[in-house]
């Protein structure tokens, strides 16, 4: 049986964690990353990513191209970009792509805001293109967000997510091409509450964080928040959300904390400063506690599924989506 190959376009943290889950799976992972310390850096980061997830090291599944017109397309099954934020480069990636890529062969983005409609909007191939989301650290969060663009057929998001969950993703489909897809679309919803609290005194950073790290943020990672509802009754959430709702912010801007931090090169820990200092240790510390930290919910979740029924009733709510 020939051995399963992906593509995947970038170096940086996301791309490297990227090629440590299919490496892990035993695919051939052909890493395409023209700076020259990056593809130096690849190798210890992804060997690093599959030994976080137990995996053996195999350095000849790891092939490190300049460009995507140096990659063999014998036996790849799909292609992921993940290069930085920037909607000019992610265009010019996909153009690139659109041309040297055979047809047959999905392609994903990993951009976590831009629609894959704008992305492709030059691409002749866009049918088979699509949004494909991960979570930092990505080869510890098990979610994968695959969003539809306006010219994004049916077969394309099958085949990525079969390919996906092949290598033991975890795969949401979103059917509207919308900024921040669902995951993202929730935490800055989240967030913007989350800074208004700080903003307006009626929290520290500090108390934010533990509200959500020793509060409801630690009962996500046994049940969703519809299951958690249907558990306690949504008679309880009308009537919670009847009375908190309208005091909830619902700015159409960035919180001026956000913009005063950021004007300020107050960055977090990329610059040891944001709203807390930081030192050299205290960030290597933590990020390690983090990583250990998320790596030990992965696998709680994944032990312990949940017995969510498979039928939903009938709703006539506009947009409802019933899966039967």
């Amino acid at each position: 049986m020939q051995q399963k190959s992906v593509v995947v376009v970038g170096g940086g943290l996301m791309g490297c964690d990227i090629a440590a889950i299919f490496a892990k799976a035993g695919w051939l992972v052909q890493l395409v990353e023209p700076n020259a310390a990056n593809r130096e850096a690849a190798a210890d980061r992804i060997r690093n990513g599959v030994n976080t997830l137990s995996g053996q090291w195999d350095a000849q599944r790891l092939k490190t191209v300049t460009a995507p017109q140096e990659a063999n397309w014998e036996a790849v099954q799909l292609v992921i970009e993940t290069a930085s934020e920037d909607l000019s480069i992610k265009q010019s990636i996909f153009e690139t792509l659109d041309e040297c890529v055979p047809v047959h062969i999905p392609i994903g983005s990993n951009s976590s805001g831009f629609r894959i409609t704008d992305i492709t909007a030059r691409c002749a191939t866009a049918h088979r293109m699509a949004n494909s989301h991960f979570f930092l650290p990505a080869h510890i969060v098990p979610l994968v967000e695959l969003a539809k663009g306006e010219r994004t057929s049916e077969a394309a998001l099958d085949a990525l997510q079969q390919g996906l969950e092949a290598v033991d993703r975890v795969v949401v489909r979103i059917n509207k091409d919308l900024p921040g897809f669902l995951a993202n679309r929730m935490q800055h919803a989240l967030m913007r509450e989350a800074f208004n609290i700080i903003d307006t005194g009626l929290a520290t950073p500090d108390d934010v964080d533990k509200a959500v790290r020793y509060g409801f943020g630690f009962r996500y990672a046994a049940a969703g928040p519809i299951v958690q509802k249907e558990l306690s009754g949504l008679d309880t959430q009308l009537v919670a959300a009847s009375n908190i709702y309208p005091s909830l912010c619902n700015d159409p801007g960035p919180p001026a904390s956000l913009v005063r931090l950021v004007q300020e090169g107050r960055l977090g820990t990329k610059v040891r400063h944001g709203y807390w200092k930081w030192t050299d240790e205290q960030v290597a510390q933590e990020r390690a506690r983090f990583e250990s930290a998320m790596n030990q919910a992965a696998q709680l979740v994944r032990e312990s599924p949940s017995h969510i029924p498979t039928e939903h009733v009938g709703l006539s709510c506009p947009g409802f989506f019933d899966p039967r």
